[in-house]
C-alpha cells in the first residue's frame, strides 16, 4: 500500500519447481547491478556475505520471497542457474545489497484520448488508478513529498486541465482496493465535503467516514470505468460518485467486496509466542444511500460487455459470502450537476455498439470464450486436440481480420503475427465515447437534480 518495499526489485514466478526471475524493476538493486537476467533460476539463497546457502528448489514461492526480502543495506546472495542452462550446469553466485524498490507501475498515470464527433475534436483525459496507496511511514516522518493515490491524481488532474481536456475518465478496472482513507480523499477531489462511506460493525455501532476538505480539484464532466475486478475501495469511490450524481459509472458490475476485516494474532490466546494470525470479518461497508456494496457490487449506469464471468468472479460467486442488505442513509446532498439522463446515454451507447467493429469483435470473442467455458469434457486424443486448437485459432484469426477490414487495417496471415499490445482497449474506447456523449448533450436534454438532504440513522 505504500508503493514501495525493501528488497532486490525482481518479479518472481515458480516454473517447474524453479523460482524464476520474470522481470527486473527499473531502479531496483537487481536492475542496477546488472548481474541477473530474465528467466534466470534461483536455486539457493544465502544471508549476508558468509551465511550458508539454503537450497530452495521446489519451495513455495512465498517462502523464497521471505528469504530474499529484508531490510535495506543488508546483503543477500543468490545461487543462479542461468537462463538456457540445463540442470547440472555450472551455477553462479550473485551478491546483492537490498534497497528501497518503488513500484512505479502500480502508481496512478494519465493519458489523453482524442476523438472526433461531427467534425469537432475532443480531448478526453484518462487517469488509470491501479490501487489505493499511501506511503504512511514517509508521511509520519514528515516527508512533504510522500506518495499517495490522491496526491498523485491531483498532480495529474492539474496537468490534464492545463492541456485543455474536455472531460475526464477515471479508469478503476482491475483495482482491488487498498488504503481506505485514500478512497475518502480521492472522492473529495470531485465532491465538495460530505460522507463518502458508512461502516457498520458486528456489534451494531455505525460510523460515517467523511471527506472534510472543502472545494474540489475538478468540476468538469466525469466518467468512472469499472470492471468485475474493481473491488473494495474502488467500489466505495465509484458508488459515491454515482450516489452524489457527480459522474457516470460505465463498465461491468464490480466485485462486491463490502466487508471489513481485522487481523488477530494467534499469540493473543497463548502465553507462549505463536506464529500466525486470523482474518476476522468485523463489519460491512455501506454507501451513503445506505445500500451495501457487499455481494451486489456497484451496478454501472452504462453497461459494457466484458470477458470476465460474473458467475466465476466476485463475492456473489462464493458459496458462503455475506448477503446484500441496507441500512438508513447518511445525511448528504447531491451535487448540483446537470447530467444527461441515463436512459439517453444507454440508448446512444447501444447504437454505437451495433455499428462499432471493435465492439462487435469483442462480443464475438466473448461468445467464443463462453462456449469453451461451458464445455464439460475434452478429447484425450492428441490429433483431435490439435485439430480442435487449429479450428479455434482459425476462428479467432477470422474474427480479427473481420475487425481489421471494417476498421481499414491490413489483414494478418496468422495468429503469430498478432501483437496483443496493439489490440483495441474496447472498454476504454467506449468510456471515452460516453464521456463525449455527456459533453455534447445540449442543456435542454439534461436532468435537473434538486439538491436533497437525507436524515442520518439514529445513534445510540
Amino acid at each position: 500500500m505504500s508503493l514501495n518495499y525493501e528488497g532486490i526489485g525482481a518479479s518472481l514466478q515458480l516454473i517447474d519447481d524453479y523460482v524464476t526471475i520474470m522481470n527486473l524493476i527499473e531502479g531496483g538493486p537487481a536492475a542496477a547491478a546488472g548481474t541477473l537476467a530474465v528467466k534466470d533460476r534461483i536455486t539457493a539463497v544465502g544471508q549476508d556475505r558468509e551465511g550458508p546457502l539454503v537450497d530452495v528448489i521446489g519451495w513455495r514461492i512465498d517462502d523464497v520471497v521471505q528469504l530474499i526480502r529484508g531490510k535495506g543495506n543488508t546483503v543477500v546472495r543468490l545461487q543462479i542457474l542461468p537462463v538456457g542452462a540445463t540442470p547440472g550446469s555450472p551455477e553462479k553466485i550473485v551478491q546483492l545489497t537490498r534497497g528501497k524498490v518503488t513500484l512505479e507501475a502500480q502508481a496512478a498515470r494519465k493519458e489523453i484520448r482524442e476523438t472526433v464527433r461531427d467534425g469537432k475534436a475532443f480531448k478526453v483525459g484518462v487517469i488509470n488508478v491501479p490501487g489505493f496507496y499511501s506511503d504512511y511511514d514517509a508521511r509520519r516522518a514528515g516527508d512533504r513529498n510522500y506518495r499517495s493515490t490522491t496526491r498523485d491524481v491531483l498532480k495529474l488532474l492539474r496537468e490534464l486541465q492545463e492541456e485543455g481536456i474536455d472531460g475526464l475518465v477515471m479508469d478503476l478496472r482491475g483495482n482491488g482496493g487498498g488504503f481506505l482513507p485514500e478512497a475518502q480523499s480521492l472522492t473529495g477531489l470531485f465532491v465538495d465535503q460530505g460522507p463518502v462511506v458508512q461502516v457498520q460493525f458486528a456489534d451494531g455501532d455505525r460510523e460515517v467516514l467523511d471527506d472534510t476538505q472543502s472545494g474540489v480539484a475538478y468540476d468538469g464532466p466525469l466518467v468512472v470505468l469499472i470492471d468485475r475486478f474493481s473491488a473494495s475501495a474502488s467500489e466505495i469511490f465509484a458508488g459515491a460518485i454515482q450516489d452524489y450524481r457527480r459522474g457516470i459509472v460505465v463498465g461491468q458490475r464490480s466485485f462486491g467486496k463490502g466487508t471489513v476485516q481485522n487481523l488477530v494474532p494467534l499469540s493473543r490466546w497463548s502465553a507462549q509466542p505463536v506464529n500466525g494470525q486470523l482474518t476476522v470479518t468485523i463489519g460491512k461497508f455501506y454507501r451513503v444511500t445506505g445500500e451495501s456494496t457487499q455481494h451486489r457490487g456497484v451496478e454501472p449506469d452504462v453497461l459494457l460487455a466484458s470477458p470476465i464471468p460474473l458467475s466465476e468472479v466476485g463475492e456473489s460467486s462464493l458459496d458462503d459470502a455475506l448477503p446484500w442488505d441496507r441500512i438508513e442513509s447518511a445525511e448528504f446532498r447531491t451535487e448540483s450537476v446537470r447530467l444527461p439522463s441515463i436512459a439517453r446515454l444507454i440508448t446512444q451507447e447501444k447504437t454505437r455498439q451495433e455499428r462499432d467493429p471493435d465492439y462487435r469483435w469483442l462480443v464475438k470473442d466473448i461468445e467464443s470464450i463462453d462456449q469453451l467455458r461451458s464445455r464439460r469434457s475434452v478429447s484425450l486424443n492428441l490429433d483431435e486436440r490439435r485439430a480442435e486448437r487449429e479450428t479455434l485459432e482459425q476462428a479467432r484469426l477470422a474474427r480479427e481480420n473481420e475487425r481489421r477490414q471494417a476498421s481499414g487495417e491490413a489483414a494478418v496471415a496468422s495468429i503469430e503475427e498478432l501483437d496483443e499490445s496493439e489490440l483495441p482497449d474496447v472498454a476504454l474506447d467506449q468510456a471515452v465515447e460516453v464521456m463525449v456523449d455527456v459533453v455534447v448533450t445540449p442543456p435542454a436534454a439534461r436532468e435537473t437534480i434538486t439538491a436533497q438532504s437525507r436524515t442520518p440513522p439514529p445513534r445510540d
